[in-house]
């Protein structure tokens, strides 16, 4: 049988704030299982899909785009991963908080987002140029659009 590899994500402060609130109500079954299932029960992996499923329903009224998403418990971990990289956390760190037995996997599992890669190109100014966002003239837009 082929046995499962734990998996661990840090919890931001705002989620931190939650969760004590959650340790606050009665809790189901013996209190040995932080969120339990409906038995009281240690979750599986498709009960947590199953929960993320539903409150991404439930989001999709304040944000229609996540009608079109996945969101899976990959998802999430990735999305962690990239919030303590643009807060500046070094990938070693990542690497060791997400378990990855390389910082080659963190690699290729942290993509630079769009915010990143604009703020790093702040910090390259060309030749001669000016520091700021490019802004394409009329005629380049209308030669792009014409492709």
């Amino acid at each position: 049988m082929h046995e499962r590899k734990e998996r661990c994500t840090p919890i931001a402060r705002s989620t931190r704030a939650v969760l004590k609130a959650w340790l606050r109500e009665p809790q189901r079954g013996d209190g040995t299982v932080l969120f339990p299932s409906e038995r009281g029960e240690r979750l599986s992996v498709h009960g947590v899909q199953y929960l993320l499923n539903k409150h991404r329903k439930t989001a999709c009224e304040d944000c229609p785009s996540l009608k079109q998403k996945r969101v899976t418990v990959h998802c999430l971990r990735h999305t962690m991963a990239m919030d303590l990289l643009q807060s500046g956390v070094r990938r070693s760190v990542i690497a060791l908080w997400l378990g990855h037995e390389s910082v080659e996997t963190t690699e290729q599992y942290v993509e630079a987002t769009l915010a990143m890669k604009e703020q790093a190109l702040e910090k390259a100014t060309p030749r001669r140029g000016k520091p700021g966002r490019f802004k394409p003239t009329d005629e380049l837009l209308d030669f792009l659009n014409s492709l």
